[in-house]
């Protein structure tokens, strides 16, 4: 079974029905999907050994656990519609298709091609900034957003994408809350916000307040995922110090979970970064926003010159956008040309497909690298006072 192939999700449905996967119950399953990495972000096997180990990369591990949690809610939730259908539905629903990287992908006629294209889309394959500078740490571990919106929606189908923007609002404050509570705050704790903002579907014009957060999380799943989330939050620094402890405690008093509930969570982070602190290549990046700009700076190179030809011709056609990019070489933008010079690119990067990858959640963070590399790799009419290198 190769998820790097058409028709990997059919294969691996018909793997699936030969276990009894689908009996295990709701939190066994839960803990699971931690122990493989999957609630992290940083998937290190398949979730119940389901699939037998052979050379699997993290993105195909990724794949298939984020298909198999779906499945394993379907099955959970005794749903009478056909499981593909259903996922393609609940997508469609929490999708605006007018400013969605999957617009390009519903009118793909067949429910399994289909649903594959989704959730390749969704984990970031390809010229992948996020996987290759992070490992996955924050945007997949939001993953399971999604699988508690499928959740609620095979219940009730009714503002399920109303239901999906709460949480990750409500996820949102209640991280950057233990952030705050931080006595003294890293750099790597502000990098850290940045991300998760970056990592974050919807975008409110403001946070909820720490109390809305709480009234949001009522089921069973969210609440065990929030707390994981803030543990994650917490070992930015590889401890969880005083601060951070009294922290939880506050929140298992507002989301009333037992004291073991948070003990565990402390423990199953604890030993799933010792023991794969080899394989998650966060834990040993000493500073991991610079990891992001290097890497992500090869990728943004890469997209222009491959993308040039077409890139002249929409900007030749953008008299503003010509004109703020050549004044970004002499001068520093202000915050009004800035937003000015993004929403310009948004337009020209709906139009050249292998731009979309600055639609996905957290591209918006390599703007500024985009702004700055332009000029340097598009002719020197963007730049009247560059020289260009003798060979």
């Amino acid at each position: 079974m190769n998820p790097s192939a058409n028709g990997w999700i059919k294969k691996l449905l018909n793997l699936v029905s030969e276990t009894v996967y689908s009996q295990t119950d709701t939190e066994v399953f839960y803990i699971n999907l931690k122990r493989a990495g999957f609630i992290y972000g940083s998937n290190i096997k398949v979730v119940l050994d389901i699939v037998k180990p052979f050379e699997l990369s993290e993105e195909e591990r990724c794949k298939i656990n984020l298909l198999l949690t779906f499945y394993y809610i379907y099955n959970k939730e005794n749903s009478k519609e056909q499981f593909t259908e259903s996922l393609i539905k609940y997508y469609k629903s929490i999708t605006d298709q007018k400013r969605s990287f999957f617009e390009d992908l519903f009118s793909d006629k067949s429910p399994d091609s289909l649903l594959e294209k989704i959730i390749h889309k969704r984990i970031h394959i390809d010229d992948n900034f996020i996987s290759k500078s992070f490992n996955y740490f924050l945007i997949n571990a939001l993953l399971f957003v999604d699988a508690l919106g499928y959740q609620r929606f095979l219940k009730d189908e009714h503002k399920i994408k109303d239901y999906v923007e709460n949480l990750e609002s409500a996820l949102e404050t209640i991280v950057f809350s233990v952030i705050e509570n931080k006595t003294v705050k890293s750099e790597y704790d502000e990098n850290l916000i940045k991300l998760f903002e970056s990592s974050i579907r919807y975008k409110n014009a403001e946070l909820l307040t720490y109390t809305d957060a709480i009234s949001i999380i009522n089921e069973p799943l969210e609440k065990l995922y929030v707390i994981d989330l803030v543990c994650m939050a917490s070992w930015t620094d590889k401890i969880i110090d005083r601060d951070e402890q009294d922290f939880l405690n506050q929140l298992k008093s507002d989301l009333s979970v037992e004291h073991t509930v948070i003990v565990k969570s402390v423990n199953d982070i604890n030993l799933f970064y010792n023991e794969h602190k080899e394989e998650v290549a966060f834990l040993s990046s000493k500073n991991l926003a610079q990891s992001f700009y290097d890497n992500s700076t090869k990728v943004v190179s890469k997209l222009i010159k491959r993308n040039s030809k077409r890139l002249i011709k929409e900007l030749s056609e953008s008299k503003e956008a010509l004109y703020l990019l050549t004044q970004s070489t002499q001068r520093n933008l202000t915050d009004e040309e800035q937003k000015k010079i993004q929403t310009q690119l948004i337009d020209i990067f709906k139009s050249i497909p292998s731009l979309a990858i600055f639609m996905l959640p957290g591209g918006m963070l390599l703007l500024p690298l985009f702004i700055k590399f332009i000029p340097k790799l598009l002719p020197s009419a963007f730049d009247d006072n560059r020289i260009d290198d003798k060979d």
